[in-house]
């Protein structure tokens, strides 16, 4: 079971990494998405003409490892397997799209977090490449 507290860190990080992004001229296409009914994918965006699926890890600190060691191997198949899920579901598939990782560094409503995006942080998971 996850705390209250742990809980309302996963709300805020996504809530200030969707901030962020919207600053830099990103379009939010969905937050905390499940195409699978599964696996949930925290944001969803366009870069430009490209599609997004985010990883948002809220870290207290630096000292807890670099973001991309949170997502594990079986992190990012589950990730791949909800992005393909969403994919199948459009109309017309975009021509690019990517994984990225955003890091949110601080404390709930601590008042100047510290904002990094991980640009391609992963590719699609093996095992699903023949899919696509």
């Amino acid at each position: 079971m996850v705390s209250v507290t742990t809980r309302l860190a996963g709300w805020w990080g996504e809530w200030i990494a969707r901030r962020a992004l919207q600053r830099e001229g990103w379009r939010i296409l969905g937050r905390r998405v499940r195409p699978d009914g599964r696996h949930e994918i925290d944001l969803i965006a366009r870069d430009g003409e490209v599609l997004v699926f985010i990883e948002v890890k809220m870290r207290r600190s630096e000292d807890f490892g670099p973001p991309a060691s949170a997502v594990n191997p079986a992190k990012r198949r589950a990730l791949s397997q909800a992005a393909l899920r969403y994919l199948k579901r459009l109309p017309s598939r975009p021509a690019y799209w990517r994984f990225d990782i955003v890091e949110v560094i601080g404390v709930p409503f601590s008042p100047y977090p510290t904002v990094r995006r991980i640009e391609n942080a992963f590719p699609l998971a093996e095992r699903y490449v023949r899919e696509f």
